[in-house]
């Protein structure tokens, strides 16, 4: 093979390196709030009035009440020919609210669930313990995102 020859297969064997490296992945730049995300359920909406919510967690304690606001539910608006998909958000009578903590780990959180109806008189006290999840929303590459979400109904707290 002569110096031609070599430089030629140097020069495709360079072209194929970048190949054997993976790409370089963007991740999103959106910040994540620690806290605990509480939803009341369409069907226990109308009894709440206020609601306090208390989170413990590795011997740390955040309690507030909590800002309840309407939730809603994306609703699927369909696809054009051209592959443009489009939705919209529709209430769905559920309440939302969140409880903000200093930080969050996939250890135990026990939360406890406190409040009044729009009569004024007090709801039941609901108490769960669980374990937030962790989880690579975006790809390993941009890091765990631990979140914890609890549902309240009629029945009591449940996990989401």
């Amino acid at each position: 093979m002569g110096k031609i020859g070599v430089a030629l297969t140097l020069a495709g064997t360079a072209a194929l390196l970048p190949g054997c490296y993976p790409e370089a992945v963007a991740c999103p730049a959106i910040g994540h709030v620690a806290g605990v995300s509480l939803s009341v359920t369409a069907s226990y909406a109308d009894q709440v009035g206020t609601l306090r919510l208390k989170a413990c967690q590795d011997g740390t304690c955040t309690e507030k009440d909590v800002d309840l606001h309407p939730g809603a539910a994306a609703v699927d608006q369909g696809c054009s020919p051209e592959g443009v998909c489009s939705a919209t958000s529709s209430p769905d009578g559920t309440l939302q609210g969140f409880l903000e903590m200093p930080s969050i780990s996939e250890s135990a959180i026990e939360a406890t669930v406190s409040g009044t109806s729009p009569a004024g008189i007090a709801l039941p006290l609901r108490t769960l313990r669980f374990t937030p999840k962790g989880d690579y929303p975006y790809g390993e590459q941009c890091g765990r995102v631990i979140s914890a979400a609890v549902t309240l109904d009629a029945n009591g707290l449940s996990q989401t």
